[in-house]
């Protein structure tokens, strides 16, 4: 296998940018799309959560792609399907049905994204060492964030500007253009840069693919507190999955609704810039409050620093605070907190079910798994908050924060490993 080497400088973080480019865009850019263009809060956490389906899929047909060309050729041409993906979502938004057109649109976007994924952390797997994986792992998360800066704070707060100046769906339009714009520039980008990541000669067929497929399902399932480690990867994230949907469509409400009357910019600021900002200072701090402790003995209190900060929602939902520096500040405190506390879950993973013969695999299911954990609750929130409001809905996130405490109380863990490979998506939500 010969693989072009080129300095990991140059393309490790615009690799990880693109991914989280589209994962951001389709998980919560969109929710404030759908709040300015009108959908009810149900609807909106229903729909935007059933679109993110395909990152919780991907291990299904990750092994269909080592089949065919190389992990450039899918990296590049995923940047290009997106790009032109996101040109057609704009088109959609002025039509009679637009929600059903844009949410195709977007189930597209999520499948070629999820595809993306795989694709890059093979690129990023074969092409290098295992020190140059370890010095570059930080490189992925601080650009996957910028990502986030970019599209919840800079792209949001543009669409806000817009919206005022010359319309709601004209701003929105020019918004999902700008994504499949900066996506096009990305392939271009990487088709000279990026090297190839090889190509696999040892699965020839796609019952072969399938085959291996299944000996890892089975491993993965006969590991030791297996069940025990699902529940606590799902379970963990119960009161972060419903708040996620909630948050800003709760900023974006009018006050008369028991909101905090944000404009789409001022959520594009709160959000994007201060809270983003926080989540990493937090997965930082936490990271090396985890390897000075270690894990077993820091989980309880990582559980208690990702679900305790929810508080600032049912204090901003009771008071309403009309300074906005009070706001970005409560915001930051639970954003700090749940990048603090994040980073238990992702070490769970990391070494409590991935080691074996199957590291990254195992990694991939239990990532997917805890998707699918933190899927459902989003689901449902927009439906229990329209019942409770926003008020009682808060109260009741907390309430549902009990079972993340109870499993990272009881949960056992099993001998550490003596080396642990570095997952490549540790930074995602």
């Amino acid at each position: 296998m010969t693989i072009n080497k080129k300095h990991p400088a140059v393309w490790v973080p615009t690799l990880y940018f693109s991914e989280g480019l589209p994962f951001v865009a389709t998980s919560v850019v969109s929710v404030l799309m759908y709040k300015s263009l009108g959908l009810s809060d149900s609807e909106i956490a229903f729909f935007t959560t059933l679109i993110m389906w395909p990152w919780t899929l991907k291990p299904l047909w990750g092994p269909l792609l080592e089949m065919f060309k190389t992990k450039k050729h899918f990296v590049v041409a995923t940047q290009f399907i997106g790009g032109a993906a996101f040109g057609i979502l704009a088109l959609t938004l002025p039509l009679d049905g637009f929600l059903q057109y844009s949410l195709v649109m977007f189930v597209i976007i999520a499948f070629n994204s999820a595809t993306h994924d795989i694709a890059a952390d093979g690129v990023y797997i074969n092409s290098l060492s295992s020190r140059e994986q370890a010095e570059y792992v930080g490189w992925q998360g601080a650009f996957y964030n910028v990502a986030k800066v970019l599209s919840q704070g800079a792209l949001v707060y543009i669409a806000g500007v817009l919206e005022l100046s010359i319309g709601v769906v004209e701003a929105w339009m020019i918004v999902m253009g700008l994504f499949g714009a900066i996506l096009f520039l990305m392939a271009l980008y990487h088709f000279k840069v990026l090297p190839t990541g090889g190509t696999s000669a040892s699965v020839n067929s796609a019952n072969e693919a399938f085959t291996t497929f299944a000996k890892v399902v089975k491993s993965f399932f006969s590991k030791k507190n297996i069940l025990w480690g699902l529940a606590f990867i799902i379970l963990f994230r119960t009161a972060e999955g419903q708040l996620t949907k909630i948050v800003p469509l709760f900023m974006r409400a009018a006050r008369e609704n028991n909101g905090l009357g944000l404009l789409t910019s001022d959520i594009g600021i709160a959000y994007g810039i201060f809270g983003a900002a926080a989540f990493v200072l937090g997965s930082i701090a936490g990271g090396y409050f985890v390897a000075k402790r270690g894990l077993k003995k820091s989980i309880f209190i990582l559980a208690i620093i990702f679900n305790v900060p929810d508080l600032v929602y049912t204090y901003l939902a009771f008071t309403l605070p009309e300074n906005f520096s009070i706001i970005c500040t409560a915001i930051s405190f639970e954003w700090f907190g749940y990048g603090f506390g994040f980073v238990g879950v992702i070490l769970f993973m990391m070494q409590q079910i991935a080691p074996g013969p199957y590291k990254m695999a195992h990694y991939a299911f239990a990532t997917a798994i805890m998707n699918l954990g933190f899927m459902i609750p989003s689901m449902i929130s927009g439906f229990v908050s329209d019942y409770l409001g926003y008020q009682n809905f808060f109260v009741w996130v907390i309430i549902a924060t009990i079972p993340s405490f109870l499993v990272a109380w009881f949960v056992p863990f099993n001998e550490a490993p003596s080396t642990t490979e570095i997952p490549l998506d540790r930074f995602k939500d």
